[in-house]
């Protein structure tokens, strides 16, 4: 069903209709502040993820039960 979904032409597409929603001089800014976001929430996740302690294996206390 979504095999072929995203083909170069629906690529250019896209960006044609992109260009007459915001103008070309718009793109480049929005392009830098996605950028910029995108930078942000992978250092944040990063963070949480090496803030979350190390699971401990629960096989012990559930043998004695």
């Amino acid at each position: 069903m979504l095999r072929n979904a995203f083909e170069p032409w629906h690529l250019i597409l896209i960006l044609a209709v992109l260009v007459l929603l915001f103008g070309s001089k718009k793109l480049p800014d929005m392009a830098r502040g996605l950028g910029r976001s995108m930078r942000i929430l992978k250092a944040e996740a990063r963070a949480v993820k090496d803030d979350e302690p190390a699971e401990e294996p629960r096989r012990e206390s559930a043998a004695h039960h």
